[in-house]
């Protein structure tokens, strides 16, 4: 059993930063790829930004330079350091990551945790 244990959500102004935590703990052997989605009330949960165990990227384009994720591979945990929010960029955050047991990835997901921008 995998948890993912998320923290940092919270209301912040337009304009202002937040930073996003997720510490993947449990039957860990080799986590592969960690990131965070979003889903805003009456949308579907979409990517932000993932990366791999030896730090590539990728994110979406409407978090492009103002959004940073990060991994601690000794320590199971990804962050995602966000600034210069904008009111869309609110929703409840996901963290995920995904590991390969028994021949097949395994999917795991954090419980979500809430960004609120205010304009």
């Amino acid at each position: 059993q995998v948890h993912m244990v998320e923290s940092g959500g919270g209301l912040v102004q337009a304009g202002g930063s937040l930073r996003l935590a997720c510490a993947a703990t449990g039957s860990i052997f080799s986590i592969h790829v960690m990131g965070w989605y979003r889903q805003a009330p009456g949308k579907q949960r979409e990517l932000v930004a993932d990366i791999t165990p030896v730090g590539n990227t990728r994110y979406a384009d409407s978090v492009k330079g103002r959004f940073t994720i990060s991994r601690d591979n000794a320590k199971n945990t990804v962050y995602l350091q966000m600034d210069s929010l904008k009111p869309e960029d609110a929703g409840v955050y996901y963290c995920y990551a995904n590991q390969w047991r028994a021949g097949s990835f395994e999917d795991y997901w954090g419980q979500g945790t809430q960004v609120t921008v205010s304009p």
